[in-house]
């Protein structure tokens, strides 16, 4: 019996991960092992599970339907575990967090890092990436994103904390180049936007009547990394829209100053994404909550 639920499990992992090769490297397994266990599984089962080809391996219907009902099952199996922990009241087992790199480092980490400390049964293990990780395909129990998480039905999120935005510049730059005085001014000026996939991310910034407009910044210094922009901004080369986290001590200290500090600012929310899923397990709940009652003060001055 336990070597037809790992059959199982390890189906569907096949099926998640998108093919014999990826899951093997996720269980630490040869493209061979995974392909040699399929095989059995097919055979016991008396059907074809998958399509191989030389480059792919789709899921036959029979394999879909198989694949349907193997995951109600995993999932009925994940529920019942997760209803154990509960009654326990002690958090254990392995949690997979994702979370957007310097954000996650400077902010989320510490949290995090306290929370297993707290619970020394507990497996944390951080991935730090600035993509939009499949957490259902990769694996993981937990992400934390900054912006709108969607509406996907296979999704939930909780919002954590706002993230305020602040327009800012060295002393030496404002002197040499003056502040604007307007959104129309910023044609005379040196911008350093955030540059990814190609593309600026555009800034939100108040017009003459203080609503919050949108703007696409452009400039001859790309960067995709936030902290390079902050010290480019603090090296007197142009203006920097940034999260008031990253450029806290920077503003402190004098190296960096706020511009338009008066006038209404933009904030980006930060939520908690997890699988959806009827019962979530102890470990990722109590993540959430603390990550929730944290944040906040991090960001706080």
């Amino acid at each position: 019996m336990r070597d037809r639920f790992d059959g199982v499990q390890l189906f569907v992992e096949v099926v998640e991960a998108g093919g014999f090769a990826r899951a093997g490297e996720r269980l630490s397994l040869t493209r061979s092992a995974v392909g040699k266990a399929i095989a059995r599984l097919e055979e016991r089962l008396g059907v074809q599970l998958f399509q191989r080809t030389t480059r792919s391996q789709n899921l036959t219907e029979d394999g879909q339907q198989y694949y349907e009902r193997c995951l109600r099952a995993i999932e009925e199996l994940r529920a019942a575990e997760a209803m154990l922990e509960d009654g326990r009241r002690e958090v254990v087992g392995k949690l997979r967090v994702t979370l957007p790199t310097l954000f996650g480092r400077y902010c989320v980490a510490p949290i995090l890092r306290a929370y297993a400390r707290q619970h020394p049964r507990l497996e944390l293990e951080l991935n730090f990436s600035d993509r939009q990780v499949d957490l259902i395909a990769e694996g993981f129990d937990l992400a934390v994103r900054n912006g709108a998480p969607g509406n996907g039905s296979a999704l939930r999120a909780r919002r954590l904390v706002n993230q305020r935005k602040v327009l800012c510049a060295s002393p030496a730059y404002l002197a040499r180049k003056g502040e604007p005085r307007s959104l129309e001014d910023f044609v005379h000026h040196d911008l350093l936007p955030y540059w990814r996939n190609e593309h600026g991310m555009a800034w939100q910034l108040p017009d003459a009547t203080d609503a919050l407009v949108t703007i696409q910044p452009t400039s001859r210094l790309r960067f995709d990394d936030l902290e390079v922009i902050a010290d480019t901004a603090a090296d007197g080369m142009g203006l920097a829209w940034l999260p008031y986290w990253l450029i806290r001590e920077r503003l402190r200290r004098g190296v960096l100053v706020e511009v338009w500090g008066h006038r209404p600012t933009a904030v980006m929310e930060c939520y908690a994404v997890w699988p959806a899923a009827q019962y979530l397990p102890l470990r990722s709940r109590l993540a959430i909550d603390t990550l929730a009652a944290e944040l906040p003060k991090c960001l706080d001055d």
